[in-house]
């Protein structure tokens, strides 16, 4: 099961409320963001990326992989 949740800090703890449905028992991963992303931040990083070498090698692999299936006739 994957849950996201923003949550409140009080006195440096938090809380997690779980679905009903969790199941008692297991052991979870949390990762905590101190950052909620603004649209200010997403484009600042869109920007960093659109020079960065290896995610643009990243996407001309991935170019590459869909040039046969993008030339198919439809």
């Amino acid at each position: 099961m994957t849950l996201k949740q923003i949550c409140s800090v009080k006195d440096n703890r938090l809380i997690i409320h779980l679905p009903k449905s969790f199941k008692e028992g297991r052991r979870v991963l949390v990762v905590v963001d101190d950052e909620l992303n603004s649209r200010q931040d997403k484009m600042t990083l869109m920007q960093i990326a659109a020079v960065d070498p290896l995610f643009l090698a990243d996407i001309d692999e991935i170019e590459k992989d869909f040039d046969f299936s993008d030339s198919e006739e439809k």
